[in-house]
C-alpha cells in the first residue's frame, strides 16, 4: 500500500514539475514573442520615420510646412497687373500656374496689338471656359474664348494647326480680334460684350455685366498686391 501511495506521490510531483516546466516556457516564449513584435514595430517605425522624412514636402514635428510654388513664382515678362490677375486666377479657379502662363502671355502681347485691356480678355475668358482650353458648349462654341469655328475660319493665322480652335494661344488671338470688332462695330465695349455673348437682346446686359464683374475683381486683386509691396 505505501508502495503505491509513493509511486502516486512520485507521479504527481513529476506531473506538478512538468506543468511549471510548461508554465515557465509559456512565460519565456511569450516573452521572447512580445519582444520580437517590439522590436519589429520600433523598426518599423523607424523605417517608416526615415521615409517619411525623405518625401520632398514631409513636415516634421515643429517644423512649418512647406508652402507649395505659386503663381508669384511665375511670370517674370508680365506686368504687374498681369501677374496679380494670375495668383488671383490660380486661386479662385484651381488652375496650375504653369499652364496659364502661356496664355496669360498671349493676352498681354494681342492686348497691345489689339488696343483691348489685358484684365478684360481674362476676364472673358473666366466667363466663357473658366480657363477649361477644351471647353465646347452645345452650341459648338471652342476653347478658352468660345469661338464658334465656322463663323471665324477666315481668322485663322496661316501658321495656326490643325485644330487651331482647341490651341489656347490661336484662340485667344482670334477671340480679342472678335472682340474688338464688335466692340468698335456696336459703339461701345458694354454693346460689344453683349454681343460677343450672343446676347445682343438682353436690355439687362447680363452677360456684360457679368464680364466686368470679373474684370473689376482682377483689378481689386491687382491694388492689394501693389498695396501689400508698398
Amino acid at each position: 500500500m505505501s508502495s503505491i501511495i509513493s509511486q502516486r506521490y512520485l507521479m504527481a510531483r513529476g506531473a506538478s514539475a512538468f506543468l511549471n516546466y510548461l508554465h515557465l516556457d509559456v512565460v519565456i516564449t511569450g516573452l521572447v514573442l512580445a519582444f520580437v513584435f517590439l522590436g519589429g514595430l520600433a523598426s518599423d517605425i523607424d523605417i517608416f520615420r526615415t521615409a517619411r522624412s525623405a518625401l520632398p514636402n514631409s513636415t516634421q514635428a515643429g517644423e512649418v510646412p512647406t508652402r507649395p510654388l505659386g503663381a508669384e513664382q511665375f511670370g517674370q515678362n508680365l506686368t504687374p497687373t498681369l501677374r496679380a490677375a494670375l495668383a488671383q486666377v490660380v486661386q479662385r479657379y484651381r488652375v496650375s500656374a504653369e499652364a496659364l502662363l502661356p496664355v496669360f502671355e498671349a493676352v498681354q502681347t494681342v492686348g497691345r496689338e489689339r488696343n483691348l485691356d489685358p484684365l478684360l480678355l481674362i476676364a472673358v475668358i473666366a466667363i466663357e471656359s473658366r480657363f477649361n482650353p477644351f471647353s465646347q458648349s452645345p452650341m459648338g462654341a471652342q476653347g478658352l474664348m468660345q469661338i464658334i469655328p465656322r463663323y471665324h475660319y477666315d481668322k485663322v493665322p496661316m501658321t495656326a494647326g490643325e485644330q487651331p480652335f482647341l490651341d489656347p494661344i490661336t484662340n485667344v488671338q482670334i477671340g480679342a480680334q472678335i472682340l474688338q470688332e464688335a466692340i468698335r462695330r456696336h459703339g461701345g465695349l458694354v454693346a460689344g460684350l453683349q454681343y460677343y455673348g450672343g446676347a445682343t437682346d438682353d436690355d439687362e446686359q447680363t452677360y456684360a455685366n457679368k464680364v466686368l464683374a470679373e474684370k473689376l475683381r482682377l483689378e481689386q486683386a491687382s491694388r492689394r498686391r501693389d498695396g501689400s509691396t508698398a
